[in-house]
């Protein structure tokens, strides 16, 4: 018996294992032994069989490679990644961050419409992204557009030239050239994109309102007092990014989704579970709307969050481990509000993360940022003679200082298979299994930007991007093991299970762990921009 079957002519490549997570006809998932036929001259998926065929049973010629018991996976769909190519490549590049992801099993990243100069708010932004990603990228890249004061304008013309969804920031975003949106601005945007097949999401912050209405009063308001307590204390930060700022910016999306019924709506990387009760409540009433949570808020908790390392700031930031126990109970249940689990790789140089001379590598550029909500610029602006009268906002292991962002893309297959390890040995029952990672990081992934007919699952006529992943092997995180730009991570030195060994990209090897040019065998980058327009 075969699960779904196609005509082979030409050049075959055959990848065979007793474990191999398969998509069936009704979506469904399912763990078996597989023999995955592959066309290198279409780059899809030509033929499956849930068994293991001896090499005897495909013609001479053919490519044959037999991975044992090492798991074969639908290659991840990371649909949160900054790259950050044009403007400001010292943080990271579309080779760079490209490469990091094929180490780590993704074979598809969506690049977010920020921290690239220009953004990709206009249709011209996009079009200089997309000339600049040309020839650099080791697996396949897709792109957002982003929702701005002021460009509502620009949002059809970027659905028609194939962005997979829109993003804009109910909070300051850290950068000038990307500003927070008003509840007028959010109004405009669902009445644009309503009836379109795309994604409008949402940062999910803001600074509470300071009367009745969580309407515009709250962008006038003032911005919130200065922090109460030691800038380097981690818990100084996290008290000054409460759950209420994630609650009543979701809040004020739901009480417009009447503007937009037919729209989806997505909360990306949600972090307080407080918000899950309104989300579902809204669900419930029939409102399409969905959220991703990130694998740093899943594998780190604030209480193993060292004062002064600035390597964990991110916003929303990282909560507590009771919180972080709530997102995997939310994970697992079967009317789960979050249906995505991706990275938010957000890197930055070193010097922006205020971190020990011993990690930095160059010299940052000057830039004002306000990503923790609280306004630093009247204090670098003091005379001199005045700096000694207060904290100063460059002190190394500043958290309100620093930039707020973790690295981790390709990072995340390990992270959440061994976090789901650990709570099963605890005796958890919030544990998702091979299958459902699966589901999270790879076929829900690819619905949520509209690329199922195509990416994130092993089935025949799909694209031939797989991950050979090593369940069985355990490793230390080390900074040369760091294939992103800027070697700065949270995750340095955490020990793992599991490994991805292998990354194929429409049926070509790109990374093999261990192998010739630091495991980048093809030699060159084979991905390709993902600018088809989207249906679904």
């Amino acid at each position: 018996m075969t699960i779904t079957s196609r005509p082979i002519g030409g050049p075959l490549t055959v990848l065979v294992s007793t474990r191999a997570v398969l998509t069936l006809p009704d979506d469904s998932l399912l763990l078996s032994p597989a023999t995955i036929s592959i066309s290198p001259t279409t780059g899809k998926i030509v033929a499956i069989a849930p068994t293991v065929l001896p090499q005897a049973s495909f013609p001479p010629g053919t490519t044959y490679i037999n991975y044992g018991s090492r798991l074969l996976i639908p290659g991840l769909v990371d649909a949160h990644v900054h790259l950050n190519e044009p403007g400001r490549t010292e943080w990271e590049g579309f080779n760079t961050g490209t490469r990091a992801a094929a180490s780590g099993g993704v074979t598809t990243v969506v690049d977010m419409p920020l921290n690239a100069i220009p953004p990709t708010t206009t249709l011209v932004g996009f079009k200089e992204k997309l000339a600049a990603s040309q020839g650099q990228c080791w697996v396949d890249v897709g792109f957002y557009g982003g929702v701005i004061p002021g460009n509502a304008d620009e949002l059809l013309p970027l659905v028609e030239a194939g962005v997979r969804g829109f993003k804009g920031f109910l909070i300051e975003s850290g950068v000038e050239e990307f500003p927070a949106i008003s509840h007028d601005d959010i109004a405009l945007a669902m009445k644009t994109l309503n009836g379109t097949p795309t994604t409008l999401m949402f940062h999910a912050e803001m600074i509470p309102p300071i009367t009745d209405s969580v309407g515009d009063a709250v962008q006038t308001s003032d911005p919130p007092l200065a922090p109460h307590g030691d800038l380097k204390s981690y818990q100084t930060f996290l008290e000054s990014r409460p759950p209420s700022f994630e609650t009543y910016a979701i809040d004020q999306i739901i009480s417009l989704t009447h503007l937009a019924p037919t729209l989806h709506l997505h909360i990306v990387h949600l972090s307080a579970t407080q918000a899950i009760p309104i989300l579902k409540k809204a669900r419930e009433a029939g409102v399409d709307i969905t959220a991703e949570t990130c694998f740093h808020y899943l594998g780190l908790a604030a209480e193993g969050v060292e004062n002064g390392d600035c390597r964990y700031k991110c916003c929303p930031p990282i909560r507590e481990q009771r919180n972080q126990d709530g997102l995997w109970e939310e994970l697992t249940a079967p009317d789960s509000c979050i249906k995505t689990v991706v990275s938010d790789h957000s890197p930055c140089t070193p010097e922006l993360k205020l971190l020990p001379s011993s990690l930095q590598t160059i010299e940052a550029p000057h830039m004002h940022h306000s990503d923790s909500g609280v306004d630093m610029t009247a204090d670098l602006e003091l005379p001199a003679q005045e700096k000694g009268k207060t904290q100063v906002a460059k002190e190394v292991g500043d958290f309100f200082a620093a930039w707020g962002g973790i690295s981790s893309v390709g990072l995340g297959l390990p992270i959440l298979f061994t976090a789901a390890k650990k709570r099963a040995l605890a005796g958890s029952e919030a544990t998702p299994s091979i299958v459902d990672i699966v589901r999270l990081c790879c076929s829900a992934t690819a619905k949520q930007v509209g690329l199922s007919h195509r990416k994130g699952a092993l089935r025949a006529g799909m694209d031939a991007d797989v991950c050979v992943f090593d369940d069985a092997e355990e490793w230390v995180l080390r900074s040369a093991g760091m294939h992103w730009k800027n070697r700065c991570s949270p995750w340095e030195g955490h020990r793992f299970a599991g490994r991805v060994k292998e990354t194929w990209v429409r049926g070509q090897k790109v990374f093999e762990h261990g192998g010739v040019n630091a495991g980048f065998v093809g030699g060159m980058p084979v991905g390709e921009a993902i600018t088809e327009k989207r249906l679904a």
